[in-house]
C-alpha cells in the first residue's frame, strides 16, 4: 500500500505526539490534585503535552489523542490483528472505544474548573467494515451542546482518504466534582 499525502501527514503528526507522550508522564491516572483548578481544556492540553498521564486503554487498543480545542478532540488509531473479530474485521468495541474517547474528551474541553461529566448514552453506527489493511483512522469529536447538567456531542470515524467507517453521538451528565482534600 502506498502512502497518500494525508496518511503521511497523519503518521508524522502521530510520531511527534507519541514522542512527546513517551517522554512525559506515560499511561496512568491523574490525581485530583493534578487537575484541581484546571479547566477541562487545560487538563486535555496537559494530557497531550505529556504533563499528565494518558489513559492506559489508549496503549492497549493502539490509539492516541492527537488534537484538542474548545469543544473538539481528535484521536487516531491503528486497527490491528489484535482488534479483529472472528470474521476478520475490526471488532465493534474498538470502533466504539475510539469514538467514545473523542466524544468524551470533546465534552471534557468544555468543563470549567470543578466540573466533570460522565457518559449517560452512547450511540454508535458502523457504516463500513474496517480491516487491519487500513493503517489509520481518526475519530473526530465535536460538542453540539454543553449546558450546566447535560452535554451532547457527535463524532465521525474516518480514514485518511475521507472514507466514513462509523459515526456516533453521546449525551453526558455534567456534575460538580468533589473538592480535593488538603
Amino acid at each position: 500500500m502506498t502512502s497518500t499525502p494525508t496518511l503521511d501527514t497523519w503518521l508524522e503528526q502521530e510520531r511527534i505526539v507519541r514522542k512527546r507522550l513517551d517522554a512525559g508522564a506515560g499511561p496512568g491516572v491523574a490525581s485530583v490534585h493534578q487537575i484541581a483548578g484546571k479547566t477541562g481544556l487545560e487538563v486535555m492540553q496537559a494530557l497531550l503535552s505529556g504533563e499528565l498521564p494518558y489513559a492506559s486503554i489508549a496503549k492497549t487498543l493502539d490509539f492516541l489523542l492527537l488534537e484538542v480545542g474548545p469543544g473538539t478532540a481528535v484521536f487516531q488509531g491503528s486497527p490491528g490483528p489484535a482488534h479483529l473479530n472472528p470474521l476478520g474485521t475490526v471488532h465493534g468495541g474498538w470502533f466504539a472505544t475510539l469514538l467514545d474517547s473523542a466524544l468524551g474528551c470533546a465534552v471534557h474541553t468544555m468543563m470549567p474548573p470543578g466540573r466533570s461529566y460522565t457518559t449517560a448514552d452512547l450511540s454508535v453506527k458502523l457504516v463500513k467494515s474496517l480491516t487491519s489493511k487500513v493503517q489509520r483512522v481518526r475519530a473526530i469529536g465535536t460538542v453540539v451542546h454543553c449546558g450546566r447538567q447535560l452535554a451532547t456531542a457527535e463524532a465521525r470515524l474516518v480514514g485518511p482518504d475521507g472514507t466514513l467507517y462509523a459515526h456516533a453521538s453521546t449525551a453526558c451528565l455534567v456534575f460538580e466534582m468533589p473538592s480535593p482534600s488538603t
